[in-house]
């Protein structure tokens, strides 16, 4: 089965950008999918800022994104692109460093005005990475993703069919996975 990262980018604790990074993950892990998210934010900010690649935190994290077949990349709408600490994270990778993924971007923002930002901003850097297929990506409204007062995550109704819709097209372009067990007969 595909492993799968995901890259929440935003800078501010209470993201609503994590939060939908998150729901992605239960309905991935529901079917089955490993997935993981790293949290940008998390990462030592000296070291990111000045494009340590080497240091032992940010290596590891680097280390995630090429051992995963699948990325997510999320971030909030900032200036209409993508958030700078994300762009921090991406200029770490290697010019080719998404080679061989299939990337889903999720795009969350304040105003419809922004929805384009998936397109003209978000998409070229990971394509520019080498991506092998990057594909259509969601952008929400940060209304619609609601923190409930018992910690867990809403999303308005459409949203939430969105989102589904997209993490299903995200998975049927996975690459297969041909790993056999030992139970596995060989085929001749």
């Amino acid at each position: 089965m595909s492993t799968i990262l995901a890259l929440s980018g935003s800078p501010s604790r209470d993201s609503r950008t994590a939060l939908l990074v998150e729901q992605a993950i239960i309905r991935l892990s529901a079917t089955g999918y490993d997935a993981d998210h790293l949290v940008v934010r998390e990462l030592p900010a000296a070291d990111l800022l000045a494009g340590r690649a080497d240091a032992p935190r940010l290596r590891d994290a680097l280390d995630q994104v090429a051992a995963a077949d699948g990325l997510i990349v999320a971030t909030p709408v900032y200036k209409a692109s993508y958030s700078g600490l994300l762009k921090a994270f991406l200029d770490l990778l290697p010019q080719a460093g998404l080679a061989g993924k299939t990337v889903l971007p999720l795009v969350t923002g304040g105003s419809i005005a922004h929805v384009l930002s998936l397109d003209y901003a978000l998409r070229p850097v990971l394509a520019a990475l080498g991506a092998r297929h990057v594909v259509n990506g969601c952008f929400l409204l940060d209304k619609s993703i609601e923190r409930q007062p018992d910690g867990t995550v809403r999303l308005v109704p459409e949203a939430e069919l969105r989102l589904f819709d997209v993490l299903d097209d995200f998975i049927n372009a996975l690459p297969l996975t041909t790993a056999l067990d030992s139970t596995a007969v060989p085929l001749l």
